[in-house]
Order: C-alpha cells, then sequence, then structure tokens
C-alpha cells in the first residue's frame, strides 16, 4: 500500500494511485503559528473586529461563514485612494529572530515526509490583499481606471511575499505550499484572462518560482470559486494542483482536457453538502458523483472550502464516502 504522500504523487503525476486521495490528507493544516500570526489574534465567529498584521479590520458575524474584511465602515478602509497607496499600506515584518521561529521549525521537522508534505499556507493573495485594502468593487475598478498605481501595489505585495518566502523556506525547510487567492465568483471570474496576463501572471511566476527554486516540491493553489477560464495561466505561472475548483467550472472536462498539466482538487462543494440539515444520503450521491465522473487520475475529491473539516461537521462523512469509492473503483 502506497503511504499518502505517494499515493498523492501517483494521482497528480498521473502513476498508479491505489486509492483516492482523502481531502486534505497528504498536508493537514495548520501545523503551528508563524511569527506574524502570534502577534495577531484571529478574528473569532461573533467576536470583536480584528485588525491584521496589514491594518486590515476584520469582523466575522453570527450568521456568516467566515471573517471578512469590513468595508461597511468606511473608516477601516486602508487604502483610501490609490493614487496614494503609498501612504497607506505598510507591509508586515518578516525578518524575525530564530528564536520567534522554533515552535513552528520543530513542528516542521517532526512531520514524517515519508508520509506526507510538510505544507504551510499563505493567505491572504495578490488579489485578495487588493480588495481587503479597499474593497472589492474598489479594486476592480482601479483595475480599470488606475491601472498603473495598481501595478506598483501589487509588485509591493510580491516583494513582501518573497521575503516571507524566504524566511518561511529557512525555517521550515516546507516542500508544499497552500496559496489562497480567490479569482472568481460562482459562475465567472473577476476579470478576464487578458485582464490577469496583465495584473497578475509575472507576478505569481516571481512568487511561485521562487517556492519552487528553493525547494517547494508542490505548489497547491486555492481558489474556491469559477475560474476554469484561466487553467492555461494556473500552469505557466507553476501551479501543481487546484483546489477549491467548484462543480459549475465542469471539473470532468478540465481533467480530460489539462489532466497531467495541472490537477483537480474539489467538486464536492461546500454549498451543497457543507449545510445544515446535511444527510449522508446527500454526501453520498454528491461524492460519488464526483469520483466516477473525474475518475482516478489528476483529481482529488475534496470539499471546496480552503481548510479540511467543514462548518456543519461534514468532513468526516465525506471522509468515509471517498474511502467507499476507493473500494468500489480501485
Amino acid at each position: 500500500m502506497l503511504t499518502i504522500r505517494q499515493n498523492f504523487m501517483e494521482t497528480i503525476r498521473g502513476g498508479n494511485p491505489d486509492r483516492f486521495v482523502k481531502q486534505f490528507e497528504a498536508f493537514p493544516r495548520p501545523v503551528a503559528p508563524t511569527p506574524i500570526a502570534k502577534r495577531v489574534p484571529s478574528v473569532q465567529k461573533g467576536g470583536p473586529p480584528v485588525k491584521n498584521a496589514w491594518g486590515v479590520t476584520y469582523t466575522w458575524p453570527e450568521h456568516v461563514y467566515a471573517g471578512m474584511p469590513d468595508h461597511i465602515n468606511k473608516e477601516n478602509i486602508v487604502i483610501k485612494d490609490i493614487a496614494h497607496w503609498k501612504d497607506y499600506v505598510n507591509a508586515p515584518e518578516t525578518n524575525f529572530p530564530e528564536e520567534e521561529w522554533q515552535e513552528l521549525a520543530e513542528a516542521c521537522a517532526a512531520v514524517d515526509r515519508n508520509e506526507i508534505f510538510c505544507g504551510l499556507t499563505v493567505a491572504p493573495g495578490l488579489f485578495e490583499n487588493c480588495h481587503h485594502h479597499m474593497s472589492m468593487d474598489v479594486a476592480c475598478a482601479n483595475m480599470l481606471l488606475e491601472p498603473e498605481h495598481m501595478k506598483d501595489l501589487i509588485k509591493y505585495f510580491v516583494e513582501y511575499e518573497l521575503r516571507y518566502a524566504e524566511q518561511l523556506i529557512k525555517y521550515t525547510k516546507i516542500d508544499l505550499m497552500c496559496h489562497h487567492d480567490d479569482w472568481g465568483g460562482q459562475s465567472s471570474t473577476f476579470f478576464s484572462p487578458a485582464m490577469f496576463d496583465d495584473f497578475f501572471l509575472d507576478a505569481y511566476k516571481e512568487i511561485y518560482g521562487y517556492y519552487k527554486a528553493n525547494g517547494v516540491e508542490i505548489i497547491v493553489h486555492h481558489a474556491d470559486s469559477y475560474a476554469a477560464t484561466l487553467v492555461p495561466q494556473m500552469i505557466e505561472v507553476g501551479i501543481d494542483v487546484w483546489q477549491g475548483c467548484l462543480k459549475s467550472n465542469n471539473v470532468p472536462e478540465l481533467v480530460k482536457k489539462y489532466g497531467g498539466q495541472i490537477s483537480f482538487m474539489g467538486d464536492i462543494n461546500n454549498g451543497i453538502v457543507d449545510v445544515p440539515g446535511w444527510t449522508p444520503e446527500l454526501i453520498r450521491t454528491e461524492v460519488e458523483r464526483a469520483c466516477r465522473e473525474n475518475g482516478k487520475l489528476y483529481f482529488i475529491p475534496c470539499m471546496t472550502a480552503g481548510g479540511p473539516g467543514g462548518y456543519y461537521g461534514v468532513g468526516p462523512t465525506v471522509d468515509e464516502e471517498i474511502d467507499r469509492m476507493s473500494q468500489l473503483m480501485f
């Protein structure tokens, strides 16, 4: 029997896996907090607003699934004028003393890398960081109306990410990176492929290229959205696995067209299975459909949200159904 890591690699490389990869089992997270995370409390559901290391204010009302930037209160918007973004934006510190990395370094060193990957998460990504600083509508408008200022801001975010990547790699020796950046909604991307090329293609080439050049074997990009039209760009920037691909992307067609160049992790929408009143029958139906339609290679059945578990306790049942499909199909 293959190890979890071996089975993952056989799946995404078109080899001979002996079962389905079970959601995030190949890179369970988190390992331990980074020095940045230690300094900034996480926003809690129903709790008070919290500012992250960039100065973005997040809130998490009881009736929503996750914390989000607070742009309702206009005073919390960081960038008031994109033409003067340098007056408002200050990147977090990344150069911490070695002892502040010790807890994370020891946790990473304890990972059995024959069995699983040692993976960490970076979030928000470049586009998300843009709209977190100024709101979604303003960020999209600024890409159209103030492209040079937006490109300068994105370059600043890239420079920060590279400094952060250097420290992460130095102290953790990670071999997998899960990077978050949602690029669309339920049925369309937020920008055209041409606009992605103009603003983000070279930026992500630089970031993911740095990780790959410094020992990170696998890049997983999370975008729980429609982004089928950006798959060629994902391949070009070096993404190995797109995690979060919603059903609306027609994932089986993407597997047929691009399998061998990139793999797809998702097609089990949280919005369908991870709901109040869910039933085992609902989970079984969705997991079986995803496994049978996508097949054994270049596909990892997974809920589409950016981490293991689920909001309503469905994660273990999804895992059980994936095990059942492995018994039926392998």
